[in-house]
This record gives structure tokens, C-alpha cells and sequence, in this order.
């Protein structure tokens, strides 16, 4: 064991960082555990540099490793919600913990390690944004079915509330709304994705036509012409293209492999089905929240702000949660969210109000 460096102050603060790079080489190893294949070997290879920054600051510390303090809560969460689910949420969490590392401005720290840190954010980016893909049409659909409910529900229970009805009432039009609303959102998803497959293969390449390339004359390329309509400069795809047929007379490259492939990704649109039952759902679910004080015998003002504020607090979950998958900050996604939807409530009840008078 070699003598430590620095003042009881950075060694401190190096015990801290020592803390922080084992906690997080552990998410890592947890999410691997999780994984297969790529995916899996990225991680460890994340887990084997964070080890690498752990051994500079023992070796500041003397190979000293005792009275470490606990990670920061945040890190030690990651740990948590890695080892009980290693989802998407956890690598969006990860992405923004490694944009925030103080190597950048810290003097112990060296170059190579503040870009490490740099690149990892980037990693853990490219990883989460697979995962995002993937979630991509259905959860779009449970985000916006989910909100829809919300916000479109709680604005009609208030203005036809405002109005004076009475609170049986308002609960019919509140469970009719509901039932109108996720009809009506299930199957304009299921038209809606279905309709972006349907044009997304409209533009896929025809597999009949890779057949004739053998046969085209390379003095008269047409398939020039296809590599200029999927974006292409025209003498970037005439260079391109005489290659492509070249290499198919000398039998290098398979037919099936010449063709620019549609430039789409199946993965980020979902299946119609899926997305339809789960817009069904969750405006379901989202529009029942509005209801629930009525169909426990609520009437009147309480009814109006138990109401509100339970739809107040689904807002700012579900504008949490579209902040952490997107690696932004949930806090402000959240309140956003809040604003938005309890802001289009307002006016509707106010119109409510406005027209029970008239009325009266």
C-alpha cells in the first residue's frame, strides 16, 4: 500500500468519487445480467471502465479503501431499479447521471477520464434510445391515450358540473365520455398505425426487381436512377450504381444485397393492434380518474377539487414519466404537464359557469 496524496479534504472527496464509480459499475453489471447478446457486452464494457476510474482514485488514496461514504442517493436508486427491473427508465436515468460528471472542472481527475464519462453518456444514449424504439408506438399510444382520458374528462365532468345538473348527471356524462372517448381513440390509433405501415412499405424496394440487375447495361444504368430518387446526389448514385453492377456481373455481391433498402424503422411505428388496445386502456383509465368522486357520492365544490387534484397528480406522473424516457428532466416535464392539462379544465369550466347562468 503506497502512501495516500492530498489533504484530508481531497481525499475525501476522492473517497466519494471511488463510492460513486463502484456503485455505478454495479448498475451496469445489474443491467447486463438483464441483457443478451450486443447489448450485453456493452454494458460490461461499461462496467470495466467505470473500474478502471475506481482504481485512479484508490491509487490517490493509498490502495486505502476504508470509511468510504455511501453512493449518492441517486446512483444508489439506479442500483435499486436496476436490480428489481433493468428497463428503459433505468438507462434514461443513467444517461443523464453521466452527463453530470464533475470530472470535466476536477483537477485529480484526468482528461481521459472527464471524456470517458462524456462517450458514456452518448453509450448509454445509443442503448436507451434502442429501447425507446422499441416501446415507441405502443407507449406513445398509452401516453396520449392516458392523457387524452385525463384532461378531456376532467374538462367535461367540470363544465357540465359548473352548469348546476345534478351529480348523477354529471357521472353519466362522465362514464359516457369515457366510453365515447376510448372508442373513439382505439381505433383512430389502430387506422392511424396501420395506415404509416401500410405507406412505410409502399416505399420498401420491390424484391421482383433485384432479379433483373444481372441483365441492366452498365453503359445505361438504371438503377442510377433508383439511388437518385432514395436521396442521392446523381454522380454519388451513378458511381455508386455502376459499382453495384459491377459487382453483380462479377458475381461479388448477391442480387438481394444491391437494392437501397426503405429508410424506416418497423420497430419505432408498433403494430396497429397494439396501439389501439393500448390507447383503449389507458384513456380508459386516464377518463375513470375524473369519475371517481362522483361514483362515490360526491356532489358540488368538494366533488370539483377532489377531482381536480387527483387528476392534478396523474398529470405530473405521466409528464414524469415522458421526461425520465426521454432524458430530459421529469420535474419540468411534469409541471408542463400539469399546466397544460388543468389549464384546458379551467376554461371549460369556467364556460360551464358562464353558461348555468345564462341558463338560470
Amino acid at each position: 500500500m503506497t502512501e495516500p496524496q492530498g489533504t484530508s479534504a481531497d481525499r475525501a472527496r476522492w473517497r466519494r468519487y471511488l463510492a460513486d464509480e463502484r456503485a455505478e459499475a454495479a448498475v451496469y453489471r445489474e443491467l447486463a445480467a438483464r441483457r443478451e447478446g450486443e447489448e450485453r457486452e456493452i454494458l460490461l464494457a461499461l462496467a470495466a471502465a467505470e473500474g478502471r476510474h475506481e482504481a485512479h482514485w484508490l491509487r490517490l488514496l493509498g490502495g486505502d479503501d476504508s470509511g468510504l461514504p455511501r453512493a449518492e442517493l441517486r446512483t444508489r436508486m439506479l442500483g435499486g431499479l436496476a436490480k428489481r427491473f433493468g428497463s428503459i427508465f433505468v438507462l434514461a436515468l443513467a444517461q443523464r447521471a453521466e452527463s453530470r460528471s464533475p470530472y470535466g472542472t476536477d483537477p485529480d481527475a484526468t482528461a481521459a477520464m472527464a471524456a470517458d464519462e462524456r462517450i458514456h453518456g452518448e453509450v448509454v444514449r445509443g442503448l436507451a434510445a434502442r429501447g425507446r424504439r422499441r416501446l415507441a408506438g405502443t407507449f406513445r399510444a398509452a401516453v396520449f391515450g392516458a392523457n387524452d382520458g385525463l384532461v378531456s374528462n376532467l374538462a367535461l365532468v367540470l363544465g357540465i358540473g359548473a352548469t348546476g345538473v345534478p351529480a348523477s348527471v354529471v357521472l353519466f356524462t362522465g362514464i359516457a365520455g369515457l366510453l365515447a372517448g376510448a372508442l373513439s381513440m382505439g381505433a383512430g390509433e389502430y387506422v392511424s398505425v396501420r395506415s404509416q405501415r401500410e405507406l412505410l412499405e409502399a416505399s420498401a424496394p420491390d424484391p421482383g426487381a433485384r432479379d433483373a440487375l444481372p441483365d441492366l447495361d452498365i453503359d445505361a444504368n438504371e438503377l442510377a436512377l433508383v439511388y437518385r430518387a432514395r436521396g442521392m446526389e446523381p454522380e454519388e448514385a451513378a458511381e455508386q450504381a455502376a459499382l453495384v453492377v459491377a459487382r453483380v456481373h462479377a458475381v461479388e455481391l448477391a442480387p438481394t444485397d444491391a437494392l437501397p433498402a426503405a429508410d424506416h424503422d418497423d420497430e419505432a411505428v408498433g403494430t396497429g393492434l397494439a396501439a389501439a388496445v393500448s390507447s383503449f386502456c389507458f384513456f380508459a383509465s386516464g377518463a375513470l380518474i375524473p369519475v371517481l368522486p362522483y361514483l362515490f357520492g360526491l356532489s358540488g365544490l368538494p366533488a370539483v377539487i377532489t377531482a381536480t387534484v387527483l387528476v392534478g397528480i396523474a398529470l405530473l406522473a405521466t409528464g414524469a414519466t415522458v421526461g425520465l424516457l426521454s432524458g430530459a428532466s421529469p420535474m419540468k416535464r411534469a409541471f408542463r404537464q400539469l399546466a397544460i392539462g388543468l389549464g384546458a379544465a379551467a376554461i371549460t369550466y369556467l364556460l360551464g359557469l358562464a353558461f348555468g347562468t345564462t341558463i338560470g
